[in-house]
């Protein structure tokens, strides 16, 4: 079913998550079991998230270096589909313009059309380790309005090289994502709203935030896109700080501030124990106020990892 289908048919908030997919080795029971404990919340959703391919310098005797591509994890179609197989659940691919020609889009959403899945979240993506700015394969999109483009037109039955409708219609509900701090490349928040509108204009049926700490900014960040006219759902997305490391990686990596009563707290902690338990706390207290707030769905960044999760949904579902 589509993610809008059901916003539309909830009488509450729901229960959704996002997962990694394994690094190679790990076997689908490791990840079954990851995701098992979030069951009982009942999602109807899980997002799962891809991971462009990287690259490695080999170097060869005579001195040369030869860029290999490497493969870490599994790829997310097959995800998709043990997910929905196991769990009788809808899963949510992320599909990004970053790393894929149009062929190669169109042929993934092929492979998922074909697996039954309905749902895509449509990401520009960033740039690999390895490069200071991103920049789109040849043939590929450079904007995420882009790539939404090229799956509502699949919905429409266009193909990329057939010169007209084929008449096989993909049905895909699309989303994208939304930054209520700005994303870290926008000059100013006006200018990052501005393409926002023209994700949903061009076909985008839902937003899911970036991971916020201060729901003021969530509040404010919602008022802001409604004022420009954008009536989707907006869904807020929530990640438990769980470590002494993340205090400082989430807010360099992901662009993001975290509030003075929060540090306050985290400052205090001496050990990953402690900065989990403020971490899970601090968001109960944001999950519970959203809610009181009427949001859609509660989205959490799990990494793959269930407890801290766990023990949220435990207290706001």
């Amino acid at each position: 079913m589509k993610i809008s289908e059901y916003i539309e048919q909830a009488d509450k908030p729901l229960f959704s998550f996002e997962i990694l997919p394994p690094l190679k080795g790990q076997s689908l029971k490791d990840l079954c079991e990851g995701i098992e404990p979030l069951m009982e919340f009942k999602p109807p959703f899980v997002d799962v998230t891809y991971h462009r391919e990287e690259f490695i310098y080999k170097k060869h005797p005579n001195g040369l270096l030869e860029k290999v591509s490497t493969k870490k994890r599994p790829g997310t179609v097959g995800i998709c589909a043990a997910i929905m197989n196991r769990f009788k659940i809808d899963a949510v691919p992320h599909l990004l313009c970053g790393g894929f020609t149009k062929e190669e889009t169109e042929n993934a959403l092929i492979d998922l059309n074909f697996i039954g899945v309905q749902n895509i979240l449509a990401l520009r993506g960033d740039a690999p380790k390895s490069e200071n700015k991103f920049v789109p394969e040849p043939n590929g999109h450079a904007f995420t309005k882009d790539l939404v483009l090229q799956i509502v037109g699949m919905n429409k039955g266009k193909y990329l090289h057939e010169e007209t409708e084929t008449g096989f219609h993909t049905d895909f509900c699309v989303g994208v994502a939304g930054y209520p701090e700005k994303h870290f490349e926008a000059p100013s928040m006006k200018f990052d709203l501005k393409h926002l509108k023209e994700k949903v204009d061009a076909g985008a049926e839902y937003i899911v935030t970036q991971m916020f700490f201060d729901n003021q900014k969530y509040f404010d960040f919602v008022k802001k896109v409604r004022e420009l006219g954008i009536k989707v759902p907006i869904i807020p997305g929530i990640k438990p700080i769980t470590t002494l490391g993340q205090i400082t990686m989430l807010p360099r990596t992901f662009y993001l501030d975290l509030p003075d009563a929060l540090m306050d707290d985290l400052e205090k902690c001496k050990t990953n124990a402690d900065v989990k338990d403020v971490g899970v706390e601090w968001a109960i207290h944001q999950s519970k106020e959203l809610i009181a707030n009427g949001v859609p769905v509660l989205h959490y960044y799990t990494m793959s990892k269930a407890e801290a999760t766990y023990r949220i949904a435990k207290e706001v579902f």
